[in-house]
């Protein structure tokens, strides 16, 4: 028997809590909209405007600036842009790009070398004298196995303790706290990153773990496989989502590697802060866009490399 639109809508399911929820959030948006000082009012004013269009035509290349305008159907203005463009990659700019893409690739590796490896100790199904069942099994009562269950959870509390303080710890901190030891060179950053991503993939890869099908670990188990046998047996069905974090997460690393070039470690950071400083604002928005294509490539090399585990 078909129902119509309005009798599906009257006999849906509702939750008081998620109604509850909704109008509390509509709630505090209304409050801080009221509270905040936003000054939206100061947006159409004369000035605001006269400034906003002064600040888009500086972001075109200077000698499109100098020329007055930019046809795009000009072969010679195009041939200016690249120009342009090139002489600011052979003026660092290429070094730069490296450099960020370099300290990115490095710190998500580090990341996930050291967050992938204690994802399984953070796992609680994992950290157990029966690993890989969801409540304790036959191996748990058994006589004798109080103080293994008690060195496990103290295991897996810790680890989950030591992800929590590397996540907590923003990446500019750590990198300023590392600066002071190390000096001004690409490690701080590095290790700067893969100490705040490590934390992130750490907690994200033991939520993967926790919440994967229990049936393939347990027959695993139960035939007699070790804790490392069932793990790297199960591993390959987690790789995908795996993956997926790592990418991200290396997609953070390069916008927070151009951050953190501001505290004068090359990279695109430092060339920004310098073109910043000295109201270059065309070659500001070159860099920045630079950054972009580096995140966009990450995201092309992501689908690619899980389209590619899916289908193996």
């Amino acid at each position: 028997m078909k129902m119509s639109a309005e009798e599906l809508r009257r006999t849906r399911p509702r939750s008081r809590l998620l109604r509850t929820a909704a109008w509390a959030t509509a709630a505090l948006v209304v409050f801080s909209w009221m509270g905040g000082d936003f000054g939206l009012e100061q947006l159409s004013g004369e000035r605001r405007l006269a400034n906003l269009e002064r600040f888009t035509g500086e972001l075109r290349p200077w000698p499109v600036q100098q020329q007055g305008g930019f046809d795009a159907g000009s072969t010679a203005d195009w041939q200016t842009v690249y120009d342009w463009a090139a002489a600011l990659m052979a003026d660092g700019g290429s070094t730069a790009l490296a450099s960020t893409a370099a300290i990115a690739v490095l710190a998500s590796v580090l990341a996930a070398l050291v967050g992938y490896l204690a994802c399984w100790p953070a796992a609680r199904n994992v950290a157990r004298p029966a690993p890989f069942f969801g409540g304790p099994g036959v191996a748990d009562r058994r006589p004798g196995l109080r103080w293994a269950r008690w060195a496990w959870s103290v295991l897996n509390h810790s680890v989950r303790a030591l992800l929590l303080f590397a996540r907590a710890v923003p990446e500019y901190l750590w990198a300023f706290l590392l600066v002071e030891s190390l000096g001004y060179t690409a490690l701080p950053a590095v290790l700067a990153l893969a100490l705040h991503n490590a934390g992130i993939l750490g907690r994200l890869g033991a939520e993967t773990v926790e919440n994967m099908p229990p049936a393939p670990a347990r027959a695993l188990a139960a035939a007699g496989a070790s804790r490392s046998q069932t793990a790297a047996a199960v591993f390959p069905g987690l790789l995908p989502r795996l993956l997926l974090y790592f990418f991200y997460r290396w997609e953070t690393c390069v916008r927070e590697a151009t951050v953190l070039g501001m505290l004068g470690v090359l990279s695109l950071g430092s060339l920004i802060r310098d073109a910043r400083a000295g109201n270059l604002y065309d070659e500001l928005f070159f860099y920045v866009l630079l950054g972009a294509l580096l995140v966009l490539a990450g995201d092309l090399l992501s689908a690619l490399a899980r389209g590619l585990v899916r289908r193996a």
